[in-house]
């Protein structure tokens, strides 16, 4: 296996391999959850998650077929599993967000009675409408005044995890009560399934959250009905079992793991890679999660979130701890000290002297460590004639410096002995700093042995 100090890494002009061509879709729609695409990806998704279309057509490029096995190392919400289970294929993924994984690992069990998940949905909404009448709410009416009523709340602790105001003192007490409610059947195999149907509704239909791309809070709702809004969830994810009952599907299976260490896979089992890492910005990924990793007790203290960042690639400054040292794995990549000096040299000029931004050269070196240590671990799990395809994004968020994240994860790989086949354009986008538009790309690689 290749060391760090064996990367021996230049950069190499990768233009005659980036194909031009216009996507399919407009960029508006690219990333776009299309209605025929709805089933299983629609119970909870990341809104910036990359597409199904897209999934399928490398899955169809790379002829996979029903005795293939991929895999997504950065799985997310379960894009690539989903439509590989779809499609017939054994499917792995790898996740280091333990509400994402939890959302994959669900979304990829279709071993459940839909008319047991929606039976017991409805006793479990009576018990919990049962005890907000008790304390005189209504969960479809707007009511008076929040302090004129005894209702629940986060501890100290948990509340500062989450963003202010995400959620109205009203939505939060009716959320508790029935995730409380919820908690009584933990152990039914119903459970995993209805709580993420509570995280779906909190994200988009109970919270003040938006998402523009990055999260953020919207004008505050006083209330809103929330056991309803989760049974129309759950009738989502019923009515997607039941169509396929009687059906047969090979396993998925997700592991809430590091994508820089793949020992929990075997060697030489795995026929391509289609996944999509998170890009070199300052994006917290981990915020985009947060209310409901907090709120359904998945992230419990700041101890547990630093635990979880630690399991996670290096993208951003909030994300950096002392003794990380994936920058090694580049050291002696020198486009990539050329960025690092140039986001030092314009944070010098302007001026910017706050810790985090201190820290950006370190984050774009760190970044592409770890997707360096990450490529060349994953080398012992392919098998030969492995196709992988990387979608990434070019960035500008270190003070304006442009990064051209595909082109330096090819020249990557190139170096670990993978071949770059080629560069796909994946749509552009406008960024809000630069007013420039930036390249999504997927880049293809091969493994040969």
């Amino acid at each position: 296996m290749t060391t760090p100090t064996q990367l021996k890494m230049g950069f190499e002009n990768t233009e005659d391999v980036r194909e031009e061509k216009k996507p399919e879709l407009s960029n508006g729609r690219a990333n776009k959850l299309d209605p025929q695409d709805r089933a299983f990806h629609d119970w909870y998704r990341f809104v910036l998650s990359f597409p199904p279309h897209l999934v399928r057509e490398y899955i169809k490029k790379f002829n996979l077929n029903q005795n293939s096995v991929v895999l997504d190392p950065f799985c997310g919400t379960g894009t690539t599993l989903v439509e590989a289970k779809l499609a017939g294929m054994k499917a792995i993924g790898l996740e280091g967000n333990p509400f994402p994984h939890f959302a994959s690992s669900v979304k990829t069990d279709w071993n459940l009675d839909a008319d047991q998940l929606s039976t017991r949905a409805r006793e479990i909404s009576e018990e919990a409408l049962a005890i907000l009448k008790s304390q005189g709410i209504d969960d479809n009416l707007l009511l008076g005044n929040p302090n004129d009523f005894k209702l629940k709340t986060l501890p100290p602790e948990k509340e500062k995890l989450i963003l202010a105001n995400s959620i109205g003192p009203f939505p939060l007490h009716k959320t508790l009560v029935l995730f409380e409610c919820l908690k009584q059947h933990a152990h039914e195999p119903f459970y995993r399934h209805a709580l993420l149907a509570l995280g779906n509704a909190l994200v988009f239909k109970i919270s003040n959250l938006h998402f523009g791309p990055e999260v953020g809070v919207r004008k505050p709702k006083t209330d809103v009905p929330v056991i309803s809004n989760w049974l129309v969830e759950i009738n989502k994810i019923a009515d997607d079992l039941q169509r396929i009952s009687g059906k047969t599907f090979p396993e998925a299976r997700v592991h809430l793991a590091d994508a820089r260490i793949l020992d929990m896979i075997e060697s030489n089992s795995v026929d391509a890679v289609i996944t999509s890492p998170p890009y070199p910005n300052e994006k917290d990924y981990t915020r985009t999660t947060r209310l409901e990793s907090v709120l359904l007790g998945f992230i419990n203290s700041k101890t547990e979130l630093r635990e979880l960042k630690r399991r996670l690639v290096r993208s951003n400054t909030r994300g950096i701890y002392k003794g990380d040292d994936d920058d090694q794995w580049v050291s002696d990549f020198p486009e990539i000290h050329r960025i690092a000096d140039e986001i030092e040299k314009r944070r010098i000029e302007m001026g910017k002297d706050s810790g985090f931004e201190r820290l950006y050269p370190k984050a774009a070196k760190l970044y592409f460590g770890g997707m360096a240590k990450h490529l060349s671990d994953l080398r012992r799990v392919l098998r030969p004639g492995a196709k992988l395809a990387y979608v990434v994004g070019d960035q500008a968020s270190y003070l304006r410096v442009m990064i051209r994240t595909g082109r330096i994860l090819g020249d990557i790989a190139q170096k670990l002995g993978y071949e770059l086949v080629g560069i796909d354009l994946f749509r552009t986008r406008l960024a809000t700093a630069t007013k420039e538009q930036l390249r999504e790309e997927v880049v293809i690689l091969q493994w040969k042995g």
